[in-house]
């Protein structure tokens, strides 16, 4: 592995964290976007939590529902033996008859957590974003926060059972945000927004999933506004044993004097195991890959990455250059914050140049 973990790792787990919901418990403390300010590391963290058990026999569910008279989340409760439903992922029902999930086992807001240090944190009382529209009824999730100027976007992902969706946020202070709605409809996720326009253009790195032809897999996306996007295109990234289930981005993308430096995650097929891979864009064209790791540059390896919510996964949203090392921050077994480091040029010298 080229990325070294943390001796503090992990460094935020369910325990440090009250729930939002009274009654609910925190289950989950992971994939948290990353940004510097007012020198402070912060981590936007997605936080699960569970409704409270439900009698013998039977599962609670957690649903947002929203109208006129504000959002507010409810419970409904499910019996394991309903023929209708398939229980065996502890994320979430399926509905056995339609083929589609129907319910998430639990709900997710974005929460800060604050350092000096990027070690030690502590975890902000409320959420700074918050499920409260039908777009985001099962939650928000896995934020990705790109400064641009002297604002910080944040993409997120709106859960419902209208589908898994992108929307956007703004803040220049993290002290509140301004949602923008719904930027990249269903099934599209793991979106990340390049830090500058790259010829007179905002760029993405998102991945569509498709249900009939092709592999869920990093397309590229442009926009003159942030707010509305085309102009895709499949990025042409090579499918190693490690990411031949499916890819997508992860970190948002580093500018090096080499090209775009991106750390994106692949899944198996063996196993469903997500590691972590590294690839250089070119700076002018971010859809020609120059350079990618054949191996992961981490993989579940530690207890903790092994064994969790969801086992064998390290999962990034972000990352900070910070002089010549990448402090990746990392959700480890879909269930507590990891930190792992390495220097530039070692992430460099792992790969395999066209």
């Amino acid at each position: 592995m080229v990325f070294e973990r943390c001796a503090e790792n992990p460094l935020i787990t369910p325990d440090q964290v009250q729930p939002w919901l009274p009654g609910y418990r925190v289950a989950c403390t992971f994939n948290a976007g990353v940004a510097e300010y007012d020198g402070q590391v912060l981590l936007l963290m997605r936080v699960a939590e569970k409704p409270p058990r439900a009698p013998e026999g039977c599962l609670n569910v957690p649903v947002l529902t929203a109208g006129p008279e504000g959002a507010r989340v409810e419970i409904e409760t499910l019996r394991l033996d309903d023929p209708r439903y398939d229980f065996s992922d502890p994320r979430k029902v399926l509905d056995r008859e339609a083929g589609n999930y129907v319910y998430l086992t639990s709900i997710s807001h974005l929460r800060l957590a604050r350092s000096r240090d990027g070690v030690h944190f502590t975890v902000d009382a409320a959420p700074l974003i918050r499920p409260d529209c039908a777009a985001e009824g099962f939650g928000a999730e896995d934020a990705r926060i790109t400064r641009i100027g002297e604002t910080y976007w944040i993409n997120y992902t709106a859960v419902s059972r209208n589908g898994i969706t992108t929307a956007l946020a703004t803040t220049r202070d993290f002290a509140g945000v301004k949602k923008h709605g719904v930027a990249f409809v269903t099934e599209n996720r793991d979106v990340t927004i390049f830090p500058e326009k790259i010829g007179g253009l905002y760029r993405a790195l998102v991945r569509p999933v498709p249900k009939q032809i092709g592999t869920a897999r990093i397309w590229v996306a442009e926009s003159p506004d942030l707010l509305h996007w085309g102009g895709f295109a499949p990025l042409e990234l090579p499918t190693f044993p490690w990411s031949n289930a499916r890819s997508g981005g992860g970190a948002v993308p580093i500018l090096l004097r080499e090209g775009w430096l991106v750390l994106y995650h692949g899944a198996d097929k063996a196993g469903n195991r997500y590691s972590m891979g590294a690839a250089l864009l070119d700076r002018q064209d971010p859809s020609r890959v120059l350079a990618v790791s054949r191996e992961p540059v981490l993989a579940a390896r530690a207890d903790y990455e092994r064994e969790g919510f969801y086992p064998n996964v390290v999962f990034s949203c972000g990352a900070l250059l910070r002089g010549d090392t990448i402090h990746m921050y990392y959700g480890a077994a879909d269930r507590v914050i990891g930190l792992a480091t390495a220097a530039c040029q070692d992430v460099l010298d792992a790969m395999e140049w066209f």
